[in-house]
This record gives C-alpha cells, structure tokens and sequence, in this order.
C-alpha cells in the first residue's frame, strides 16, 4: 500500500523529466533555426550626383555578414571569421558612394553589358556592326563609359537576399536590344549566392560578372602574395599586348598558369613568362574544365595567416583571375587603408573576353524569347592546411 505513492511519484517524475526534455530540445531547434536565418536590413546610403539616391541592403546569418549597395550592385563590405573566430572585411572598396563615383576599379561591382574586353570596342552581329564606347585603349572594357557598374538598380528584398533589376535600353553604350537584368544576391551558411537572369527585346551580347577583389586577410592588410590558389582548368586564353585573347586555348600544363594544384600567387607571378609580362601579373581567362551550365566548385583560394578559405562555384565556362595588378598606391580605401599594387585578388566568372569575335569561343549571344541565367557562389570557411 505504500509502494503506489512512490510508483505513482516516479512516474509522475519521469513524465516530467520527458517534458523537460522535450522543451529542452525545442529550444535548441529553435535556437539553430534562429542562428541560420538570414537578416536582411536596408539604411540609406547617400545620392549620386543627378540626386537619385543609393541604399544599402544588409545581409546577415550570424556567419557572415555582406553589405550590398543599389548603385552598381556593389558589394561593399563582406565580413567573415577567420580559424580563431576574429571577423574581418575581406573586400577591397570604399567608406561612401561619393568615392565609388568618383573612381572606377570597379570594386564589387555588377559588371555589363559585356564583362571584360571587347576588341576596338566593336562587334558584329547578324550582319550589323555595333560600337562600343573605348575606354581601355583601344578596346571596350567592363560595358563602355557607363556599364551596370555606374547606374543605380531598382531593388527589394526577397528570402534570405536582396534582388536587383535594371533595364538598360535599346542602344544603350552602343548595345542592341532593350535588355532587362536581375541579379539576386542570398546569403546562407556561410554562402554568398549571385543568381543573375536577363532577357532582351533584340539579338545581343550578354557577359556578366561581379567584380570583387579579395584580401582574404582583411582588406587593406598587404599584398596577397601568400594566398595558396586551385584553379580547376587545363586551358587559359593567352592575350595580346591590349590583354584581348589571341583565339588560342593554350594548355596550362608547364606555364605558370597551372593551378589545377594549389600554388600561392607570388610563387610563379614574376617568373620570366610572355603573357604574365603583358598583364603585369596574372589577368587572364581560365578554361574551366567542367561543362558549362552545371554549378560546381571552379576556383580555391587559401590564406595561410588566418586560415581563411574561399570557394567559387559557377555555371560559367571561365574565369579571370586578377592580381590587382593596376593597383598603384593611388587610392585611399576603407577605414583609410591605401591599395597597392597586388594587394588583391578577383575571380570574375564569366564567358570569354570578346567572344563576339571569336567564333570558336563559347557563344555569348543572347535572342528575344530566351531567359539568360548564371550562378556563381563564393563560400568562405576557416581552418588550417
């Protein structure tokens, strides 16, 4: 008779022991669901010279942090640990719109209508030859005079992002056709993911990228010599004087563009070599081994100081890696760090510079009725090698 109070107090212990748990486990759920959702926050920013005034779309997931502005769809700041968990920026830029204005290196920019270089700044196509503004030269670098990089984008916020649209019209820097671009930039799990998609009301020519240049040791903080560097491609597109291809895909094997192993970028880049002679270092395409159209892992880069790893995935058939090469001293950055020579480096996934004429080279032209669309992801982790 005494032994059902006690059989009925351990039961009673033992529901309640499962309730506690049960809560217990709710709460970390709840606390994991929490710490992965993404925030997505906008302040103003400032106003471009005609007055049209520039936001600044934050995106946070408790792992990363990237900040995204409407003029020029550029990536401002990026944010992310190292292996000892100390956050640093990792991009090169500036501290207001007014210097992004003001100087063009094309810091974290959307790049278009035609990323990269076009040859004399022309083109034919469907029996027509176009002209682009030069300002490289004699050629058309990054879109003309006033590419994607130097308008402001219409923008809202979606899950996890910020969405970018842009209708550039019909003649547009010499371009044909009414082109409408959107790019999409979501931030998950330590991910920065750029969707980008357009559709045109003429035949034209379409090369997008993002033009970011990376210190993976915090931006500002020296040269990027040491990064450790993987490249997944057997063939790049050697240059002429002007850096536009010459039509030839050159086997990396046996030149210093062999980074399908890793290799840090100071080991080989002044190294007695034609093509890195005419870019000052490396600003070449790379051939990507995989099939166009399908997003895997492209490019590696490893900063052996902090640990720090960036991965670039992409649908694209290539790749320009960019030393900073042109960086000169010159320019007073964030938190007023000075840029020099070499003190970043780009990945710009994208077609082939002045595909338009060379026929053997991934087509690049885009027709009313279809949808262009690419993805490229830049995922950041830390650890030790």
């Amino acid at each position: 008779m005494q032994r059902k109070p006690q059989m009925e107090r351990g039961t009673m212990l033992s529901n309640n022991g499962n309730c506690l748990f049960a809560i217990f486990t709710i709460l970390i759920m709840l606390t994991i669901s929490m710490q992965g959702k993404t925030s997505v926050s906008k302040q103003a920013f400032g106003h471009t010279s005609e007055g049209t005034a520039v936001d600044l779309y934050t995106l946070a997931d408790g792992k990363l942090e990237v900040r995204i502005m409407t003029y020029g769809g550029i990536i401002v700041s990026l944010r992310t640990p190292d292996r000892s968990g100390k956050v640093d920026d990792v991009v090169l830029g500036y501290d207001s719109v007014d210097k992004y204005i003001a100087q063009t290196p094309y810091f974290g920019a959307i790049i278009g209508r035609y990323a990269n270089r076009i040859a004399h700044g022309s083109f034919q196509l469907d029996g027509k030859t176009y002209s682009i503004p030069k300002n490289n030269g004699d050629n058309a670098l990054h879109g003309g005079t006033r590419g994607f990089d130097k308008v402001v984008w219409t923008a809202k916020k979606v899950p996890d992002g910020v969405e970018l649209t842009y209708v550039s019209k019909d003649g547009d820097q010499g371009f044909p056709g009414t082109l409408t671009t959107t790019v999409r930039y979501t931030l998950n799990g330590s991910a920065l993911r750029i969707r980008y998609s357009a559709t045109t009301g003429k035949d034209t020519v379409l090369n997008l990228t993002n033009h970011s240049y990376f210190n993976l040791a915090g931006q500002g903080k020296g040269d990027v010599l040491g990064h450790v560097v993987k490249i997944d491609a057997s063939r790049f597109t050697p240059a002429d004087a002007t850096q536009i291809p010459t039509g030839e895909l050159k086997a990396v094997e046996g030149t210093p563009f062999d980074f399908r192993t890793p290799h840090a970028i100071g080991e080989r880049i002044d190294a007695d070599d034609a093509q890195l002679h005419l870019g000052k270092g490396y600003d070449h395409n790379f051939v990507l081994d995989h099939p166009p159209g399908q997003l895997v892992e492209a490019a590696e880069v490893y900063e052996p100081t902090t640990g720090r790893i960036l991965r670039v995935l992409t649908t694209e058939p290539g790749v320009q890696l960019y030393t900073g090469n042109n960086l000169d001293g010159s320019i007073t950055g964030k938190d007023g760090r000075v840029y020099k020579a070499r003190f970043a480096l780009c990945l710009e996934t994208q077609h082939f510079p002045d595909s338009p004429n060379h026929a053997n080279f991934p087509s690049t032209e885009l027709k009313p009725g279809e949808t262009f669309r690419s993805e490229t992801v830049f995922q950041f982790d830390a650890g030790t090698r």
